[in-house]
């Protein structure tokens, strides 16, 4: 090789070298996913995201005062922040109450996907004819969809779900209200599987995310319990649009109907999962639309699975963020809905830390 050509080589290789410019952004961090096997997590500073630093004790008080056990800020799957309360410890269980829901919702997905079911199939279909007191014909309106929207028709007076007690109100469809029926679900999921609902649970999402935890069969409720950790980590996996590492737990395309509006009624609502900045919304407890969207101070794109007392998962897709709470009510005289002002009154003190 001539001379001439060995340096113009050399310039080549400096010059590719010294091609990218120091004034370019970084490069988007990539997600991160805990270990399944230990306790491992790693963590991101909250000056290496340039948050205000200076307003995170006033958060933290504000967090003890309204009676929190647990709460988690992760970011790209990194935790930002995890702080325990009043004697909690990060392996302390505690209940999700109708947050669990969304639990609920997803593994009926999964069942979908391995075509156990179709959710467009009426639910007698697997729950078997007369498992409502509603006439036949009205019964046969009620689709999984409607269990998975609040949506079935069926009376809402009573949250015990027997038979007697679930009684023709309107048609499937045309009326959205929020009721225990949605605990069918579960009986449709066992029967198409063919075995437990709490073992195909097991195996298909919760020892998939490395998650702990139980299910509590109570007269009424029906109530899953785990640590903090094992919340963010199925927050994580809505994050990802259902995917955990390199497997798909729950396909997209479902997993994006249940974090969108579902229905015509509540526009805020999904698969049992509460949706924020939307035109409006209807709250359980009652018929009345509120315009406006559910958490003002919140991102308008995030989505909540949500349960009383305040127990919170909040995923914020354009910060690639995951929020936790657990606890007590933050307001005891409004203790039972999952919906309260608490939200609204968090995202804003969030908001000195994070913007």
């Amino acid at each position: 090789m001539r001379l001439t050509q060995i340096y113009l080589l050399a310039l080549i290789v400096i010059l590719s070298a010294c091609g990218k410019d120091s004034t370019d952004p970084p490069a988007p961090e990539t997600m991160y996913f805990p270990s399944n096997t230990d306790t491992a997590w790693e963590r991101k500073s909250m000056s290496s995201l340039g948050w205000n630093t200076g307003n995170v004790q006033a958060l933290k008080d504000y967090l003890s005062q309204k009676h929190s056990k647990s709460f988690m800020i992760l970011v790209n799957g990194r935790i930002v922040m995890e702080e325990y309360f009043n004697g909690h410890t990060v392996s302390d269980t505690w209940q999700w109450n109708s947050a669990g829901k969304t639990l609920v919702s997803t593994t009926t997905g999964i069942a979908q996907q391995e075509g156990l079911l179709n959710i467009n199939t009426k639910a007698s279909q697997y729950l078997g004819a007369g498992w409502t007191a509603a006439p036949l014909a009205k019964e046969n309106l009620i689709t999984v969809r409607h269990l998975l929207t609040m949506t079935s028709g069926l009376n809402d007076s009573n949250n015990l779900v027997i038979r007697p007690n679930l009684t023709y109100m309107a048609d499937a469809g045309t009326r959205w209200s929020y009721h225990n029926v949605f605990q069918k679900l579960i009986d449709v999921v066992a029967a198409t599987s063919g075995q437990t609902f709490d073992n195909y649970f097991n195996a298909k999402l919760k020892n998939k995310l490395g998650m702990d935890g139980f299910w509590n069969y109570g007269t009424i409720f029906t109530i899953y319990h785990s640590n903090t950790r094992s919340m963010a980590r199925f927050g994580l996996m809505a994050l990802n649009n259902g995917k955990w590492k390199e497997e798909q737990i729950i396909n997209s395309s479902f997993l994006t109907e249940a974090v969108n509006t579902s229905q015509s009624i509540n526009p805020s609502y999904g698969y049992l999962w509460w949706l924020n900045g939307k035109t409006g919304a209807m709250i359980p407890g009652g018929q009345t639309f509120y315009p406006g969207t559910l958490i003002p101070n919140a991102p308008a794109d995030m989505y909540a699975a949500m349960g009383a007392e305040d127990q919170r998962i909040y995923v914020v897709p354009s910060k690639k963020m995951v929020i936790i709470r657990m606890g007590d009510a933050s307001d005891p005289l409004n203790a039972s809905f999952a919906v309260s002002g608490f939200d609204n009154e968090l995202w804003g003190k969030l908001n000195t830390v994070i913007n």
